[in-house]
């Protein structure tokens, strides 16, 4: 069956994917019989043409001779890729969950039938080639630098009144940390746009940010993420820490995380099933009397997945959570158990594995320790 996708493959993974080929603006690509065919404008199209994964590259000006003349004005995009697939015989394809609807509804219109895959267009895309592996590998290394980079500001810091950590004359805050890691990011290479500095109660919301002055004494949750400007592939790697000396109600908590996600290493393996391994963290928890559930309006307690995919999306299949999902050998997935409590604060721990037949392997290292 015809493959098509049409979108800025520097935002779609999918287009990315396809092509290799980094570009700010929708272009289309199909597959048909076995070839590659890309249109893209005259800004791309001699770059397309030296490192796009085509077979064929195709200009907006030769796919437009005729057809401004028939139509008496300049076509829209729907009419230019319909012409050009209906030349290719492409009148049917595949397309992927996030195509545009708008799009889609235009080729109807004008005989092309589209049809969104089960499983998204490149269900291949969660088996990781040996290629592919070193370039998380890469993203890995760096992300482990900023997480480094994160930690050692806390580390530099010193308390003040109310405990609020002051580094270089200025209080230090989640949004200067944040920004310092934005900076190293770029100077390696990468961007990392929304880094997690999460401290005291904003750090049991898993996705907050975090904002304002960072204290000791307080947990704070470090989630970075960089991607690779020239790839496109993506680390992810989290750490907790405590600027001072930890409470022991934190210690626990974070040994019990520590603990939890080296029971998960031990589990997977292909032909495991993700859901099983998630249960079997969730049931260790809840020996240990970390119950989990909803407190004072919040969840509390373990409330997310056990990891996810990652690749050029820094969420993807395969998940790890309380969906049936059954791991194959080339899945790099994440292992981030977190515990989330108001009165002591969140701890999440994050590494990335590749799965194999004789267990997990693991990719990425960071010796950031909870007490700085």
């Amino acid at each position: 069956m015809n493959r098509l996708a049409y979108a800025a493959s520097e935002r779609d993974a999918d287009m990315l994917y396809a092509t290799r080929f980094l570009a700010p603006d929708p272009f289309l690509w199909f597959e048909a019989k076995g070839r590659r065919v890309l249109l893209v404008s005259e800004l791309e199209y001699d770059r397309a043409r030296r490192e796009a994964h085509a077979d064929e590259v195709i200009g907006f000006s030769e796919a437009t001779r005729g057809l401004r003349k028939r139509l008496g004005r300049a076509p829209r995009a729907a009419e230019l890729c319909a012409a050009v697939l209906k030349r290719h015989n492409v009148r049917k394809a595949l397309v992927g969950p996030d195509f545009p609807l708008s799009m889609a509804r235009e080729l109807a219109k004008l005989g092309v039938r589209v049809e969104p895959r089960e499983g998204g267009l490149f269900p291949e895309r969660e088996i990781k080639t040996a290629a592919e592996v070193r370039q998380v590998r890469a993203a890995l290394r760096v992300a482990s630098a900023l997480v480094g980079r994160a930690a050692d500001l806390i580390r530099r810091a010193r308390p003040r009144k109310g405990r609020r950590l002051w580094l270089g004359g200025a209080p230090l805050t989640s949004e200067r940390v944040q920004a310092e890691v934005r900076r190293e990011a770029a100077r390696c290479g990468y961007e990392a746009p929304h880094p997690i500095v999460a401290g005291g109660v904003q750090g049991c919301d898993p996705h907050e940010r975090g904002h304002g002055p960072l204290r000791a004494g307080e947990l704070i949750v470090l989630d970075i993420f960089p991607r690779d400007l020239a790839s496109g592939y993506h680390g992810d790697m989290t750490r907790t820490v405590v600027r001072g000396r930890a409470s022991e109600a934190q210690r626990k908590l974070h040994d019990a995380v520590r603990r939890a996600q080296s029971l998960a290493f031990g589990l997977i393996r292909a032909g495991a099933d993700g859901m099983k391994i998630h249960a079997r963290v969730q049931d260790f928890f809840e020996t240990l009397g970390y119950r989990t559930g909803v407190a004072n309006g919040r969840h509390e307690g373990f409330f997310h997945g056990t990891g996810h995919g990652l690749g050029l999306e820094v969420h993807e299949a395969p998940r790890i959570s309380r969906v049936s999902c059954r791991l194959r050998a080339g899945h790099v997935v994440t292992v981030e158990p977190g515990l989330y409590y108001a009165s002591v604060g969140g701890v999440r721990l994050e590494d990335v594995v590749l799965v194999r037949h004789s267990g997990a392997e693991r990719l990425s290292r960071c010796p950031v320790p909870l007490e700085l």
